[in-house]
């Protein structure tokens, strides 16, 4: 497979700790009713309201982004707001740290790469299942980009996240090898495919993974016909 049949492979496939009061009980008894005090008023007077109007305005995002509407997603319509807005005056909220995923795959369909990297890479969340299309959407900007080292670091965090996902890990890790293949790392592509054979025989890459491994391991082992 030439260099460029398989790049073009490629390019196709979201409070701080208080220190220990030392302090005469009755001190230290009023200053935790005052810290208490002042966390349930900005919990309940500042943040509360605050992930709520946020909240809001990201419905309005989701449902624009449900539509594959990238420049809606991205500044609205006119009548609700978009992900930049979102990010820039609800800094800080759940709603803000969503609308930087929504922004970065809608500026990646739209091939705005450069900010399609930013926005995901200040994305971050504990659902392993999305950080995964995070991280793959990362691979794809990355290598649309030409930065294939960046772009195989992020398909290889993207096939590892979430194991369980056995045809996704299996994808990104095969993305992450046939890039590799490109960079003639073919040290390096060989690992990754027999890492694919053995964690997810069962998925599409799996069966095909072995035409690789043998090509590879043919080079590797000098029994190519020049």
């Amino acid at each position: 497979m030439s260099e460029q049949v398989v790049e073009k492979d490629v390019m196709l496939q979201a409070q701080s700790i208080w220190k220990k009061i030392q302090r005469p009980v009755l001190i230290a008894v009023i200053a935790a009713v005052v810290v208490f005090g002042g966390l349930y008023a900005y919990n309940e007077f500042i943040k509360k309201p605050k992930e709520e109007k946020a909240a809001d305005a990201l419905a309005k995002v989701q449902e624009a982004f449900g539509k594959d509407s990238s420049n809606i997603v991205i500044n609205g319509d006119g009548l609700s707001k978009g992900a930049l807005y979102i990010i820039k005056t609800y800094d800080g909220t759940k709603a803000a740290n969503l609308a930087h995923f929504y922004a970065g795959i809608s500026y990646l369909k739209l091939k705005n790469f450069p900010e399609a990297i930013k926005h995901l890479k200040d994305f971050s969340t504990d659902a392993k299942q999305v950080q995964m299309v995070a991280y793959t959407a990362l691979g794809h900007a990355y290598a649309e980009s030409g930065k294939k080292e960046e772009a195989v670091d992020y398909y290889k965090k993207a096939g590892s996240i979430f194991p369980k996902d056995e045809f996704n890990s299996a994808e990104n890790l095969f993305l992450a090898a046939s890039l590799l293949e490109t960079m003639s790392k073919n040290k390096e592509a060989l690992e990754i495919y027999k890492e694919i054979k053995a964690k997810y025989p069962n998925t599409d890459k799996g069966y095909q993974v072995d035409k690789n491994i043998y090509h590879l391991s043919v080079e590797k082992n000098d029994f190519s016909v020049n």
